[in-house]
């Protein structure tokens, strides 16, 4: 019987920009007080699943949560970090830090009317990163491209490591990340739902296939898991 891979898509706790609603790719802020309880919530509910390899971002929120979910793991001793790159957020450019509630309407709205669609439609990651990137006055936010070709080069470093072992690896990185990932490789991927902070997505690889078994999952959590008991 072949074997495959299961990886562990765990986003960030969150942070002050987080909680301040403010745009937050490659910029980076501490884990907030609530954010780090939340992901030792998180680190409680996956305490149980041993993990053969931990690869994060590069930016501290990611490799912090990394850390804490390690600090809840049985099976931790002996695993080591290993911070890529290719794993960071959607680079923003002139638009860290800015309120993000003043930066994707615009966005939205631009897109609404260039490419003719119904008012209240959304469109797509593609669209809005391209567009993001045009009106950047320094043109440092990546465009979709950009972005897909950074974080697919990361997945195939891991797959070409982890393919055929039947390990279990744990990828602590980003939301739009995560979900734009998700959206390239599993088929029928139509999740718009943002991903919750310390929350897991999981997806198994196998014979030349993505199947994605979780999405944004949060009733591990410690805490939940208890109250739903009681």
């Amino acid at each position: 019987m072949s074997k495959g891979v299961t990886f562990y898509f765990v986003r960030h706790g969150e942070t002050y920009l987080n909680r301040y609603g403010r745009m937050q790719g490659w910029a980076n802020a501490p884990l907030t007080d609530e954010g780090i309880e939340v992901v030792h919530q998180s680190g409680k509910g996956l305490s149980k699943v041993k993990f053969d390899a931990v690869y994060t971002s590069d930016l501290q929120r990611t490799i912090d949560t990394a850390n804490i979910l390690l600090e809840e793991n049985l099976y931790a001793d002996g695993l080591e970090i290993t911070p890529m790159k290719e794993f960071r957020e959607v680079h923003f450019g002139f638009y860290e830090g800015l309120p993000a509630e003043e930066i994707w309407p615009k966005v939205m709205e631009e897109a609404l009317i260039i490419h003719d669609l119904p008012a209240g439609s959304e469109p797509d990651i593609k669209t809005s990163l391209d567009l993001l990137k045009k009106y950047d006055p320094y043109h440092y936010a990546e465009s979709y491209a950009e972005f897909w070709n950074r974080v697919e080069s990361g997945l195939l470093i891991l797959l070409n490591k982890h393919a055929a072992t039947d390990q279990n690896i744990l990828v602590v990185c980003h939301g739009m990340t995560i979900r734009n990932l998700l959206h390239g490789l599993v088929a029928d991927f139509k999740e718009t739902i943002p991903l919750d902070n310390a929350s897991v997505s999981i997806v198994q690889y196998k014979d030349g296939h993505f199947k994605m078994t979780a999405y944004g999952k949060t009733d591990h959590f410690a805490k939940i898991a208890e109250k739903a008991g009681e």
